[in-house]
């Protein structure tokens, strides 16, 4: 799956009621610029970044990121040490995983 789909994706993948509070995502993976915005009920997913100051930005490699999203397996220090990611909320970047059921992918 490319990054493009799997951000296409996310809306249909996306589960309700995980989170209390609007979150917004900032996500620059690879090449490729994302804003995911996030409330009780919705994901909405925009091209590029359409917001000043996201809650959670994430600057990783394509192959992380698909690891992180699609198999559930977080980033280490040793990832975030060696700059393979960088975020300005692990606490955030954490409950990413839970937002969304990629299984089966």
């Amino acid at each position: 799956m490319t990054i493009p789909q799997l951000f296409a994706a996310m809306p249909s993948h996306y589960r309700p009621g995980k989170i209390d509070r609007p979150t917004t995502y900032y996500f620059s993976i690879g090449d490729h610029k994302y804003t995911v915005k996030l409330d009780a009920q919705e994901c909405v997913v925009q091209d590029g970044k359409t917001v000043e100051n996201a809650d959670c930005v994430l600057k990783t490699t394509p192959e992380l990121f698909e690891k992180m999203v699609i198999q559930g397996k977080m980033p280490g220090p040793i990832d975030i040490a060696r700059g393979k990611v960088k975020t300005n909320d692990v606490g955030a970047l954490t409950k990413l995983r839970d937002l969304f059921d990629f299984k089966g992918l």
